[in-house]
């Protein structure tokens, strides 16, 4: 029960620290988010990625996207289920989207099941911070939990975070996925042992 308490005020507070960034700012660190990620070698070779079309106050993902798309890549990007799992589906650019349950944009294409994210070569997930262990702490529903579960362990799962959201330690539960890296736009890509 602690750790929970403890979360939703750690979710909070960081939430409202985004809250206060311009958008300026979040466009910022955005770019620096993607120009650091389309580096990444696991990302450069990717046939498919997993990843996720940012909303509010998140890192902003949309360029990320469409850059991987232009690229060649596989995108694959969740659509919400009524029971708080997630179902995937491929992205073929801006307009392939359309608006879906909790002010998310979704893929408008065929879903693909949710196991499809097993068949991703990278995968990114929202997260509100990571800590360096790799401690995921999203927005509470549990959603990104169930799909980085179904993913193997050679493949790259990484949060897209704000610098201050790179923490030292986060309290966890025992359902709670670790990424293996986070992105930040000042530190780029760090990896996680």
């Amino acid at each position: 029960m602690h750790d929970i308490v403890a979360k939703t005020d750690i979710r909070a507070g960081l939430l409202e620290r985004r809250a206060i960034m311009t958008p300026e700012e979040r466009a910022a660190a955005g770019r620096s988010l993607r120009d650091a990620l389309l580096s990444v070698p696991e990302v450069e070779m990717a046939g498919t990625i997993a990843a996720y079309v940012s909303i509010g106050t998140e890192p902003d993902t949309r360029s990320l996207l469409f850059a991987l798309w232009k690229r060649g890549t596989y995108v694959l990007l969740p659509r919400l289920l009524p029971d708080g799992d997630l179902d995937w589906a491929s992205y073929e650019g801006p307009d392939s989207l359309a608006p879906g349950p909790r002010g998310c944009l979704e893929p408008t294409e065929p879903p693909r099941g949710p196991g499809a994210v097993a068949s991703a070569d990278v995968v990114l997930a929202p997260a509100v911070a990571v800590d360096r262990a790799g401690m995921r702490l999203g927005r509470g529903g549990g959603s990104y939990d169930r799909a980085l579960a179904r993913v193997g362990p050679a493949i790259l799962t990484v949060g897209l975070v704000y610098d201050a959201e790179l923490v030292d330690e986060l309290p966890s539960e025992p359902h709670d996925q670790r990424v293996r890296a986070a992105v930040t736009p000042s530190e780029g890509l760090v990896r996680f042992g």
